[in-house]
């Protein structure tokens, strides 16, 4: 990851405009900031939440708050608790994120 093109800056996160994605179940809530060619999101998973989608954009993802699952497209499942992380590139695994009891993560890509 080259992070080129922007100055130091720090984020209110409950600042940021909240721009609802709505998933097959629940909802998810984006916080958005791009820098350069890199978008920082702090997202917000209903309970319940269940991804729309199987994605294959590489992320850094840490859970701040509850629990993530997220099922591979190999069929293995992964859970992420609060203070933990997962990273993928670009096209590897496609994944799918669902938040039986919410969640809330931070994610760079």
């Amino acid at each position: 990851m080259e992070m080129t093109g922007f100055d130091f800056a720090s984020t209110d996160w409950d600042a940021v405009p909240a721009v609802r994605h709505p998933g097959e179940v629940g909802e998810a809530l984006w916080r958005t900031r791009q820098f350069g060619s890199i978008r920082v999101r702090r997202v917000d998973y209903s309970v319940g939440y269940l991804a729309d989608h199987w994605c294959r954009k590489g992320h850094v993802l840490f859970v701040l708050e509850g629990e993530l699952v997220t099922t591979l497209d190999d069929g293995r499942v992964v859970t992420t608790g609060a203070g933990c992380s997962y990273q993928v590139a670009d096209d590897r695994e496609a994944h799918r994120s669902s938040a039986p009891t919410g969640a809330r993560l931070l994610i760079v890509d």
